[in-house]
């Protein structure tokens, strides 16, 4: 094969960098997932061909840094909130994110240069680098598994196999068929061992396909006779804790609480209302004279986001308002945001003045403790999540009694109204598929949403609308293999695969290069 005068550093820079915001078009709200794994399959044949390990990092820092400046660019949104005083810190976010999305895939490219002993090998390395990196974004520093490689198959009938393997199973697919070109290439075959490669990814797609398409077949439990009551008051978070828009916002979600349910549903009032992410302008601990309007318009137990105080100690929490105005089971966030809802070394940094910009009390708030099933009246066993904690699998609630149904407040419109939101919409999808558990999601403005247990929106209440969504409660189904299992099994696999990749490299230390093409 002849070569080809190398391109100059910076257009080969910005290459990869192109090449990594390709890859994240498969992402919500695009859902380009052919650009995603053709994109990926061009990033591993040039990290694996780099003269160096350290030209590989370099490769893999570029395009891993343009594939999360696009996928994560929601992330400015929250500094514009109050841009008079955190706009300047907007595009320093975005790009400390990309470059450090960009880390994760630099690392398994060092690595990967390294396990494998020629060109071919390398593609495999970085492949199962990548999908390791996917899982281990969702731990260090807390953890951030946004924009994963597999999520680009939420949309798709392929995302039914996370039931049996979780979100790393599909990040498994996109970089096994990404891999597959580079891995089946052979200096004497040509582009023939490109074409070979990609017929068979296409292969895999496509068993994944009808997997999906299998399980989708079968039928779903019929829908309870609970109604839920989602309710959107499309507070803009400029306004909402404003002294003249704050009421206003508060009768809205209890006119709102008030309407009449649709007749077609069945019900006069729904089983309960549930009200948003830090939904009112009032902490719990003040909350007292407003519980007999609340109730008296809902008419039912009402699931409010607010937040409250104890001793020195703020949390972000949900709280159940009875049907006879009192304060019945309380949920506090666990899983904060970092720099958002807490900062590190908080109370050091609380001396200069800075404190998390979202939590309206304090300097931050104090994580709850953990997980739970929570019992309200008149309804089946659910687990509350709040905002931020819907994307971590891990923090779901496998180890005691398994909730009937998952319950999602959310305050998105810190997200934008470009991707953020979708996305976040397309994470709890996933959740409901790998449970077999219904989630229904009240987001401040949007997207609310019904979700069955095999990830499909049933309903919605649009961004940026202002209403309500009656929805009767789907049915769960058994108990998923992800869900007994988690991620186990995978991480089995991708353990026997990383052993394979190393004893293929001691069986070739000292024997020459025939295939890399460096």
């Amino acid at each position: 094969m002849p070569r080809h005068p190398p391109a100059p550093p910076r257009r080969r820079l910005a290459l990869d960098l192109l090449t990594g915001g390709v890859a994240a078009t498969g992402q919500a709200p695009w859902g380009l997932w052919p650009a995603t794994v053709l994109a990926l399959a061009v990033l591993l044949w040039r990290v694996a061909g780099a003269p160096s390990a350290r030209a590989a990092a370099l490769r893999a820092l570029t395009a891993g840094a343009g594939y999360f400046a696009l996928a994560l660019f929601w992330i400015t949104q929250p500094f514009l909130v109050e841009a008079e005083i955190y706009g300047w810190m907007s595009p320093f976010a975005l790009i400390l994110m990309a470059l450090g999305g960009g880390l994760f895939w630099a690392v398994p490219a060092w690595a990967g240069w390294h396990l494998g002993h020629d060109r071919r090998g390398r593609v495999l390395a970085l492949a199962l680098g990548l999908v390791l990196s996917d899982w281990l974004r969702g731990w260090i520093f807390t953890g951030f598994p946004w924009a994963l490689t597999g999520h680009v198959w939420i949309a798709t009938p392929v995302a039914q196999i996370s039931a049996w393997g979780g979100a790393l199973i599909l990040s498994a697919l996109t970089l096994s068929a990404a891999a597959l070109p580079g891995w089946c290439w052979r200096p004497a075959a040509g582009l023939q061992g490109f074409r070979r490669g990609a017929v068979l990814a296409a292969m895999l797609i496509a068993a994944a396909w009808f997997a999906g398409l299998a399980r989708l077949a079968a039928p779903l439990p019929p829908d309870t006779s609970f109604v839920v009551r989602l309710v959107q008051p499309d507070a803009d978070q400029t306004l909402k804790w404003s002294p003249e828009w704050a009421p206003v916002f508060y009768r809205r979600l209890v006119e709102l609480s008030a309407l009449p349910v649709d007749p077609r549903l069945g019900a006069d009032r729904p089983a309960a209302v549930v009200w948003p992410e830090t939904a009112v302008p009032f902490l719990l601990n003040d909350a007292a004279p407003m519980l007999p309007d609340i109730s008296a318009a809902a008419g039912a137990p009402v699931l409010a986001g607010i937040q409250r105080g104890e001793g020195l100690a703020w949390f972000n929490s949900l709280a159940e308002i009875t049907a006879d105005a009192r304060i019945g089971a309380v949920y506090d966030k666990f899983h904060l945001v970092p720099f958002g809802e807490y900062i590190p070394w908080g109370d050091a940094l609380a001396r200069f003045g800075i404190g998390a910009f979202a939590a309206r009390q304090g300097n931050g708030y104090t994580p709850g403790p953990g997980p739970q099933v929570l019992n309200i009246a008149g309804l089946p066993p659910v687990q509350p999540m709040i905002c931020y904690e819907t994307i971590f699998e891990r923090d779901l609630a496998r180890g005691g009694e398994r909730p009937a149904w998952l319950l999602q407040v959310t305050n998105d419109a810190w997200f934008g109204t470009w991707s953020g939101p979708y996305q976040h919409l397309a994470q709890a999808r996933l959740r409901a598929i790998q449970t077999g558990l219904p989630l229904l999601r009240a987001a401040n403005t949007g997207v609310s949403a019904a979700i069955d247990a095999r990830g499909h929106v049933r309903a919605t209440l649009p961004l940026g609308d202002s209403g309500v969504l009656d929805a009767r409660l789907p049915g769960a189904l058994p108990a998923t293999l992800w869900w007994r299992w988690g991620d186990l099994p995978m991480l089995a696999l991708l353990a026997a695969a990383a052993a394979a990749l190393l004893v293929r490299r001691r069986r070739h230390v000292g024997a020459p290069d025939r295939h890399g093409l460096h």
